[in-house]
């Protein structure tokens, strides 16, 4: 569903979200759920990388500036788990290991496309705002 559609929902293109929190615990459960996997703040830098073609371990870290190794690891496990990439073992000396979105990964790219957009268009206006608030009394 895109955020313009409106045959029915609340404002943002959620279908009766709060009444389906408020009757189905199970709904909002499955929004956060979902939420602070994408929602962190690697995981869409690197659903959008791999959007291209697959990607070997240090091939993604010098594509995605300020990831550590080890947040490089957790993350790419954590997306693993949950089913939106595929991690590819090569029996070669030395191991070579590729990653790639899988079908359900490949689902987000176009909101990790607009997410990012919108966030390069806005961050200014967010970076003033915030020194607006901070410089008050």
């Amino acid at each position: 569903m895109s955020l313009t559609h409106s045959d029915g929902c609340d404002t943002a293109g959620f279908p009766a979200y709060e009444s389906s929190c408020s009757v189905d615990d199970g709904a909002g459960r499955a929004i956060r759920d979902v939420l602070d996997r994408v929602g962190d703040k690697w995981s869409l830098l690197l659903i959008a990388t791999l959007s291209g073609d697959r990607l070997r371990f240090s091939e993604l870290l010098k594509h995605i500036p300020g990831i550590s190794q080890r947040m490089l690891t957790l993350t790419l496990r954590q997306l693993e788990r949950d089913g939106l990439i595929n991690r590819t073992v090569y029996a070669e000396v030395p191991p070579r290991v590729e990653y790639e979105l899988t079908e359900l990964g490949r689902t987000l790219i176009p909101m990790a496309r607009t997410i990012g957009d919108w966030a390069l268009a806005n961050h200014p206006a967010i970076e003033e705002a915030r020194a607006e608030y901070d410089a008050r009394p």
